[in-house]
């Protein structure tokens, strides 16, 4: 399969609110609004896709309507530290604090309204348990 484009949709009891909070919070902008769905875009990079649908909409299987649970947005940023002062002055929850973790990322948890995760990261180096686990390839990334 050749894939030319990939956004996650968030299924929504609250799709305006959704969609505004990612607007609000996170720099995105719509593409296209209706009541039951809202494509957005980041106002930063046009290749950062994000969707919401409102969860029982006909289009979502009757079997898989309902909340979105077991999934984490990752948003890599390039400075995670002014991102958690800007998260709590906003008054978003904090579910991780800002730490640095072996395996290489600096990183902060919050939530959408949906309880949604919301990963903020900066690739940092890992330390060297880690770092033998990387492709070669990887580990370029995770040094910058």
């Amino acid at each position: 399969m050749r894939c030319s484009s990939y956004y996650p949709v968030i299924m929504s009891d609250d799709v305006a609110g959704t969609a505004a909070f990612y607007v609000e919070n996170f720099r995105f902008r719509a593409l296209f609004e209706i009541d039951w769905y809202v494509h957005l875009q980041s106002s930063d990079d046009e290749s950062v896709n994000l969707a919401i649908v409102d969860a029982s909409h006909s289009t979502i299987p009757a079997s898989a309507q309902g909340r979105v649970s077991g999934v984490i947005l990752n948003f890599e940023v390039d400075d995670p530290d002014a991102e958690y002062e800007r998260v709590q002055a906003a008054g978003l929850p904090i579910l991780l604090s800002l730490r640095d973790e072996d395996f290489g990322q600096r990183h902060f948890i919050t939530a959408d309204p949906n309880g949604v995760l919301i990963d903020i990261i900066k690739p940092i180096p890992p330390t060297a348990a880690f770092a033998e686990h990387y492709h070669e390839s990887a580990q370029e990334g995770a040094a910058t």
